[in-house]
This record gives C-alpha cells, sequence and structure tokens, in this order.
C-alpha cells in the first residue's frame, strides 16, 4: 500500500512538471514517436515591420507636377515630382561659359608666345637698337661739340636726354623679348590650372543641383502620403512624399532572456499570419539586440509584464503585397532548425 502511494505521488510530480514546461510563455513541446523526450518548438508573436521613408527635393523652387497619388506601387528611380527647373539650367549654362574661358586662358599658357610675337618683339627690338645709336652718336658730336662753344649747352642736354630715352626703350624691348622666348612662369600655368578645376567644380554643383529637380523613388513601395501639390513652393528638405519600401521586409519581436541560448543568427524560420487566410513565409533570424530591455506595450502579457526581453529582427525571404506595416504574425521554429 505504501509503495502504491508513492508511485501515485511520483507520477503526479511529473505529470504536474510537463504541464508547467508546456504552459511556459513562449515555447510548445511535441513528443515524437518513438522517443521518451519532448522535442521543442517555440513560438514568438510579433510585427510586421516595413521601411518608409519620407522624400524631398535637395534643391528650393515650385513644384510644376505630382506624378503618383497615395497608394500608387512605386519602382526605384520612377519620377515622383518635377521642379521648374529654369533658373537650374541658366546656372549650368552660365557655368560652362566660364569653365570653357578658363580653359581657353589655360591653353594659351601652355602653347606660350605665337611666333608672329615673337617676331614683332625682334623687330622692335631691332628698331630700338638703330634709335639708340643714332641717339648715340647725336650724343657724341654734340659732347665735343659744346665744349669748343660751337653747340649750345641746350642742344647737348636734349640729345642726351634722347639717348637716354632710346637706351630705356631698348632695355625694356629686350626684356619683352626675352619673356615671349621664354614663354608664360611654371606659376602662371599653376594658377590658371587651380582655376580651371575651381570652374569645374563649380560647373558640377550645377548640375547636381539641376538633378535634383526630379524626385525619384530610392526603391520599390507603396506611397502612404502626397504632401504638396502642383504649383507649391518647398525648400530643401521639405517632405514631398512618404514611401514604404517593400523590397525588405522585416519581423520585429521579442525573446525572453531563457531562450537566447536557442535562437542563432540565419537559423531558419516559419512566418505565420493571423489571417484569415493564414500564409506561411520562409524567413531567418538576421539580429538578435546587445541590450534588454522591458517588454513593448504591444506585445505585453500579464506573465512577461516585469520581464526583459531582448529584440529579434527576422528577414522574410519571400514577402509579397499581403504584408503590411504592424502586422501581427507568429514566429515558429524547432531547436534543430538550420542556419540560412
Amino acid at each position: 500500500m505504501r509503495r502504491w502511494l508513492i508511485g501515485i505521488l511520483v507520477a503526479a510530480a511529473i505529470i504536474g512538471l510537463i504541464a508547467a514546461a508546456a504552459s511556459s510563455p513562449g515555447q510548445r513541446f511535441n513528443f515524437l514517436p518513438g522517443f521518451g523526450a519532448p522535442s521543442a518548438t517555440v513560438t514568438l508573436y510579433g510585427n510586421v515591420d516595413i521601411r518608409q521613408v519620407d522624400l524631398a527635393f535637395n534643391a528650393e523652387g515650385r513644384i510644376v507636377d505630382m506624378k503618383v497619388e497615395e497608394g500608387d506601387a512605386v519602382e526605384a528611380g520612377r519620377v515622383l515630382a518635377v521642379l521648374d527647373a529654369d533658373f537650374y539650367r541658366h546656372a549650368v549654362a552660365l557655368t560652362e561659359a566660364r569653365r570653357d574661358a578658363q580653359r581657353a586662358v589655360l591653353d594659351k599658357l601652355k602653347a606660350g608666345s605665337r611666333p608672329e610675337e615673337i617676331a614683332r618683339a625682334r623687330a622692335d627690338m631691332s628698331a630700338l637698337k638703330a634709335l639708340r645709336e643714332n641717339t648715340s652718336a647725336i650724343h657724341d658730336r654734340r659732347k665735343s661739340l659744346v665744349a669748343t662753344g660751337a653747340v649750345a649747352q641746350q642742344a647737348y642736354d636734349d640729345a642726351r636726354a634722347a639717348f637716354n630715352e632710346a637706351e630705356g626703350k631698348l632695355k625694356s624691348a629686350e626684356e619683352t623679348l626675352a619673356l615671349a622666348v621664354a614663354g608664360p612662369r611654371r606659376e602662371e600655368i599653376a594658377q590658371a590650372e587651380a582655376q580651371l578645376r575651381a570652374e569645374e567644380a563649380a560647373l558640377e554643383l550645377a548640375r547636381n543641383r539641376l538633378a535634383h529637380t526630379t524626385l525619384t523613388a530610392p526603391g520599390p513601395g507603396i506611397v502612404l502620403t502626397r504632401v504638396h501639390e502642383p504649383g507649391a513652393v518647398v525648400l530643401p528638405n521639405s517632405t514631398i512624399y512618404t514611401v514604404a519600401l517593400t523590397d525588405k521586409v522585416w519581423v520585429r519581436t521579442y525573446a525572453p532572456e531563457p531562450l537566447l541560448g536557442r535562437i542563432r543568427p540565419g537559423m531558419k524560420v516559419e512566418v505565420t499570419t493571423d489571417g484569415p487566410p493564414a500564409r506561411v513565409y520562409r524567413g531567418w533570424v538576421g539580429y538578435i539586440s546587445p541590450t534588454a530591455e522591458f517588454t513593448p506595450k504591444s506585445v505585453e502579457t500579464p506573465e512577461l509584464r516585469t520581464q526583459l526581453v531582448y529584440r529579434l529582427r527576422v528577414h522574410i525571404a519571400d514577402p509579397d503585397s499581403s504584408l503590411r506595416q504592424g502586422m501581427p504574425v507568429t514566429i515558429r521554429w524547432r531547436d534543430d532548425a538550420k542556419a540560412q
């Protein structure tokens, strides 16, 4: 009788432990045929997380065209809105003209003096050399005559002044010829090259501003809000559209600390919508938060009210238009699930 009572108590304790384990939050146990130990299937609950982006012009101006409406599906690169671009096109034309003018200056400096310019400098120097010789002869003759009184002192002074003037002009011509033959200095060419780079950078900036008068979609998505209408004058970074990007869809969920040992990045999972009809998607664990936080209000239950949890991001392998922002889903995997 005593052994019988002990057996009953042991059996009751085992049943109680199994029931407690099965009722613990976040996991379920399924018994496999032929085995006495349970194999756990972990279940978590989360919400679909779709990226949203506020699209804006990086330029100011008047909107001339709004091409999509709320709810429209867009592809990457599709034009969504256009600004009046006349001012920016004129700025590009003006900057191109300045660039071309500076390029011509640089080409002229690199080419050096033309042969015709050097020949003219030589001819000017020859003419001034002849003038100096002539004034030198007059100066020498009057110098010898002024000593005898045959020439007035004023005539001699005039001859000397003319000789000095011719001598100065000849030296200037010689320097001009030397500069024409040597060509521009390296510093002048370097300065012209730097100025050309500045004009090219200004042209690139003007073209970039012109390109920013067209607003395009960064990726496939759905237009959520249309903020402005044609005719509105907007400033840079003023939101024009809000778009939900659908190329990558995640599920945001939270796991308590006891489950962390059973979660690995890359692990394959199944994601099921609440429906109806319920849809099943393939996915994998892409991110496990390194820091704990209190259970968010959206998933709070009486059992988890004071627990610390870790945020998980689950990637959906084959998303479609049925997945919506904030949609509740269920995530399941077995402990023997393989990595992606």
